[in-house]
C-alpha cells in the first residue's frame, strides 16, 4: 500500500481508549479533557474488521496505543486475536507500565512482540510534576516485570524537558547499559507545551558521549519506525532518537493512526482523518472498508507542519502518540 508520494505504508497504530491512570503534561492539559463516551468508542470486533482491512492492504505491524491501552479491559485478548490476523507480523504495546506487572503474562501469552515504555526522568519528585503525582517505583516494577520475557522487544520512551534534563539523559541512558533494553529519546512535539522547546538530538549525543563513550551508528534497522539507533561501549541495549521536529523523516513515513473513536488519521499533526466509524456501524464489511483506506491514503499530507504558528495542539491522549 503506497501513498501519492510513494512510501510504503505499512504500520498502523491503533488507540484502544482515551482515558489514562496519568495526566502527563505533554499529553493532556491540566484542567484535563472530556473523555469520549464508552458508546462512541470502537469494539474490539469492529478494531479486528478494520485491522483485516488493513492487513488485507500490507499493513504488517500495528501498535497499541491509548490513552493507557491496559485501562482497557479484555485488551491481551484483542492482542491474541489481532495476532491471529493474516498478514499481520507484529503487534507491539505503547504504555506507561504502571498496569504491566498485572498483565504481562496475559501480553506474552498472545504473543505481544515489543513493549515501549514511557519514562522521561528518574527523579521521583520531578516525575510526579511531569505526571502529576505519578510514581517512578511503580512504572519500574513494570519494566521489571517484563524482563525475564528475553522474547518480548522492550524500549523506554524517554521525553526530555526542564533545565536538569542532562541529568535525565544521563540516569535514563544507564537503564540501556545495565539492560537488554533500548532507550529511545523523544523529541518534544509542540503539541500541549508551545513554549517548552525540545532537546536537540545533537545536544543529547554529545552529553552521552562525554560519560560513556563515542557512539557508533547502528547499521542494521531496529524495529520498524522512524527511531535512529546507536551503540555504545558496554552497553547491553542501544541508545535511539526520534527527533520529528529538528530532524524531519516524513519522507520516510510508514505509519497511519486509528483513534478509538474510530477516526484514521494520516499524519500526526495534520486533524484531517477519514472517519471509519460511520462507516463501520453503518454496515460496511472489510471490502468497502479497504476502499476507504485506499482513498483516504491519497490524503496523507508529504510532511507534518511541527513550527507552524498556525497549528493549534490537540491532546495527544486522544490521538494516539
Amino acid at each position: 500500500m503506497k501513498d501519492q508520494y510513494g512510501r510504503l505504508i505499512d504500520y498502523l497504530r491503533i488507540s484502544v481508549t482515551d482515558r489514562c491512570n496519568l495526566r502527563c503534561v505533554y499529553c493532556m492539559p491540566e484542567k484535563g479533557v472530556t473523555w469520549i463516551p464508552h458508546s462512541e468508542v470502537l469494539t474490539y470486533e469492529e478494531l479486528l474488521t478494520v485491522g483485516k482491512a488493513a492487513a488485507a492492504l500490507g499493513i504488517k505491524h500495528i501498535k497499541i496505543t491509548g490513552g493507557e491501552p491496559l485501562l482497557r479491559k479484555n485488551v491481551t485478548e484483542f492482542i491474541a486475536r489481532l495476532k491471529k490476523t493474516k498478514g499481520i507480523e507484529t503487534v507491539t504495546l505503547t504504555t506507561n507500565g504502571i498496569l504491566l506487572p498485572n498483565y504481562i503474562e496475559q501480553l506474552s501469552k498472545a504473543g505481544i512482540d515489543g513493549i515501549n515504555i514511557s519514562l522521561d526522568t528518574l527523579e521521583e519528585k520531578k516525575f510526579r510534576k511531569l505526571t502529576r503525582n505519578g510514581e517512578v517505583k511503580d512504572v519500574w516494577k513494570g519494566i521489571s516485570s517484563v524482563i525475564p520475557y528475553d522474547q518480548i522487544n522492550m524500549k523506554i520512551n524517554c521525553v526530555l524537558a526542564g533545565k536538569d534534563w542532562q541529568k535525565d539523559a544521563v540516569h535514563v541512558a544507564e537503564i540501556a547499559k545495565k539492560y537488554r533494553i533500548h532507550v529511545r529519546f523523544i523529541e518534544l512535539m509542540p503539541i500541549q507545551n508551545q513554549e517548552e522547546k525540545g532537546n536537540l538530538e545533537e545536544e543529547i549525543k554529545a552529553l552521552l558521549e562525554d560519560v560513556y563513550g563515542p557512539m557508533r551508528r547502528c547499521e542494521e534497522r531496529i524495529g520498524f519506525g522512524p527511531s535512529v539507533y546507536y551503540e555504545l561501549p558496554e552497553f547491553c541495549g542501544k541508545i535511539g532518537f526520534i527527533s520529528a521536529v529538528s530532524h524531519k523523516f516524513c519522507n520516510q513515513c510508514n505509519r497511519i493512526r486509528l483513534t478509538c473513536d474510530g477516526k484514521l488519521r494520516l499524519c500526526l499533526q495534520s486533524e484531517n482523518a477519514v472517519d471509519l466509524k460511520s462507516a463501520l456501524r453503518q454496515g460496511a464489511y472489510e471490502e468497502e472498508l479497504k476502499q476507504l483506506l485506499e482513498k483516504g491514503l491519497l490524503e496523507k499530507p508529504r510532511e507534518h507542519r511541527f513550527g507552524c504558528d498556525c497549528i493549534e495542539g490537540e491532546a495527544m491522549s486522544r490521538i494516539g502518540g
